[in-house]
């Protein structure tokens, strides 16, 4: 039987430092929830799962260390750099 191991990553203080200044912009308030790590165990595979950010009932993923987010899903991909105008649009 295959079983996972999962850990919980949790989301970066210049990260979250982002999303909040964006959101301030804009009069609303983000709803983090941290990205998880998912390893099969006696594998090499391993997943990172994204941290899930809800803002304006909209669902944003964001990773450590990357300057891209993504809204919906991974195939919609915009620089960190406009956060708040997306957020304000």
């Amino acid at each position: 039987m295959i079983s996972t191991v999962k850990r919980e990553i949790s989301i970066e203080k210049k990260l979250r430092s982002k999303i909040e200044w964006a959101c301030t912009f804009s009069n609303c308030e983000p709803k983090i929830k941290n990205g998880n790590l998912r390893m099969v165990e006696k594998t090499n595979i391993a997943y990172v799962e994204p941290h899930r950010v809800i803002i304006k009932d909209k669902l944003y993923l964001f990773f450590n260390e990357h300057d891209y987010f993504y809204i919906g899903n991974l195939a919609n991909k915009y620089p960190i750099s406009q956060l708040r105008e997306i957020i304000k649009s």
